[in-house]
């Protein structure tokens, strides 16, 4: 008799929430979950970040594409093409669930503070990786998510200097602290 109610109970809780609510919220977390994975594959311990990962947000193979040409700008292009294309699925889902007319105000919210969120972090990373260039590193690329900032830059030894340099230009673009940074040199 108890599990008669149950199904009940469930019926009466997507019935109270909506099931295009419920997927929106869904949606909402996925990209959540999306962007901590990127953050994650971003901030591994290892000098490459993705040489441990095999597939990149899209499924294609990086590591693979990375091998075949030892050239450094392109592991510098894949690497900033892949983070435009996973923000910018981010940002249309973002985008469909503030305008869905069925969303809640406050899922609604949440998507609209966010995508203010990735328009920041995407501006701070284009001001770091300006500057950092203008000091003389030929590739560079910043990474920020959720108040830490990731910056790698192409070289082959970083001086006490320049990794101060780095520091100080990712904390007046963007206020976050050398304790939240991590600097990966890529040769």
């Amino acid at each position: 008799m108890n599990t008669e109610k149950k199904p009940n109970k469930f019926k009466q809780l997507f019935k109270k929430i909506g099931t295009k609510n419920l997927i929106v919220v869904c949606a909402v977390l996925l990209i959540g979950t999306a962007i901590g994975v990127n953050y994650i594959l971003y901030n591994d311990a290892n000098d490459d970040p993705i040489s441990d990962v095999d597939i990149d947000l899209d499924g294609t193979d990086l590591e693979n594409t990375l091998d075949k040409d030892p050239n450094s700008s392109n592991y510098f292009a894949q690497t900033i093409l892949s983070r435009k294309q996973a923000r910018d699925e981010a940002l249309e889902v973002l985008k469909s669930v503030a305008s869905s007319d069925s969303a809640l105000p406050e899922t609604v919210e949440t998507a609209l503070n966010d995508i203010s969120q990735i328009a920041k972090d995407i501006e701070n990373e284009s001001n770091i990786e300006t500057l950092i260039e203008a000091k003389g590193f030929k590739e560079c690329i910043a990474v920020i998510s959720e108040g830490k900032a990731t910056v790698i830059v192409q070289s082959d030894g970083l001086l006490a200097n320049e990794v101060a340099q780095i520091n100080e230009i990712v904390y007046e673009a963007s206020g976050i602290l050398p304790t939240d940074l991590k600097i990966i040199e890529k040769n």
